[in-house]
């Protein structure tokens, strides 16, 4: 006869190790960043003026197709005015 009884039910499955291990890696990682951030603030405040200086030239590079600027070569009005 065997040592134990089978009852149909299964044993909950426990996470693998690996899993344990990014789930406290990420832990770690997030405490990290948050006592970073709270030391080093008046640091990421000096570069904030030139994020933006440095934001308004590549906003002009990425966004100006937007204002109707593309596909103008060579191509006339048909109105007769010019434009």
């Amino acid at each position: 006869m065997p040592a134990h009884e089978h009852t149909g039910r299964e044993a909950p499955a426990r996470p693998s190790r690996v899993a344990r291990a990014w789930w406290v890696f990420g832990g770690f990682g997030a405490i990290a960043i948050v006592l970073l951030a709270g030391e080093h603030r008046v640091h990421l405040l000096g570069w904030l003026p030139w994020l933006f200086l440095l934001a308004c030239p590549l906003m002009h590079l990425f966004m100006h197709g937007g204002h109707g600027h593309g596909g103008h070569r060579g191509e006339r009005s048909d109105r007769g005015d010019g434009t």
